[in-house]
């Protein structure tokens, strides 16, 4: 499951959990998009719980989408990946070493405050 929920102009949610096939990766995608047109500095809530590995449809889904969430992923300054899994936070950090002017930090779930004040913290000058 793909959730996208979008709590505040510049925040998005995104909640992954279990097993995802390519209905649930194309709707969450297409969500995920379509609420992060018009965020500008923004910052993003991942929440990555009991993940399994996705469907061979549902990573071609996102492949081809790749020109759309590279645009999309510009429009935020800072994302925090919440999850119980070591090497999901890691991954995600190293992501964020990778892209300019998005700041990634993991935290683990009984972190979660934190991550939300992380968030929270205004932009540096």
């Amino acid at each position: 499951m793909l959730k996208v929920t979008k709590p505040e102009d510049n925040r998005i949610d995104i909640d992954l959990e279990g097993t995802l096939d390519s209905d649930g990766m194309r709707t969450g995608l297409d969500t995920l998009i379509k609420a992060s047109k018009d965020v500008e500095n923004g910052v993003m809530l991942y929440r990555v719980t009991q993940l399994s590995m996705p469907t061979f449809g549902a990573i071609m889904v996102e492949l081809r989408r790749l020109p759309q969430l590279f645009s999309m992923i510009g429009r935020f300054r800072k994302c925090a990946v919440v999850s119980d899994k070591s090497w999901i936070r890691t991954a995600g950090e190293l992501e964020g070493l990778l892209i300019p002017g998005l700041k990634i930090k993991g935290f683990e779930p009984e972190h979660l405050d934190a991550a939300e004040d992380w968030l929270a913290e205004p932009k540096a000058a």
